[in-house]
């Protein structure tokens, strides 16, 4: 996984063809998105820092419009 943008991100998030899951642990909140099962993306927030994180070709689930 690497690093990738919000707005990818909540593009990912927004798409009916994938499904997402939230965790809260403390002070740490990760949310996940599938596609067909598979792990495709993740956003984890600790405190202030929020990082965003996608796989290798992350690119081709995007919609555009």
């Amino acid at each position: 996984m690497h690093l990738i943008m919000k707005t990818q991100f909540d593009n990912l998030r927004l798409n009916d063809d994938h499904e997402y899951s939230t965790n809260d642990r403390g002070g740490k909140k990760v949310v996940k998105i599938f596609k067909d099962g598979n792990l495709i993306a993740k956003k984890i927030a600790i405190k202030r820092s929020v990082q965003y994180f996608g796989v290798t070709g992350v690119e081709e689930f995007l919609t555009t419009g």
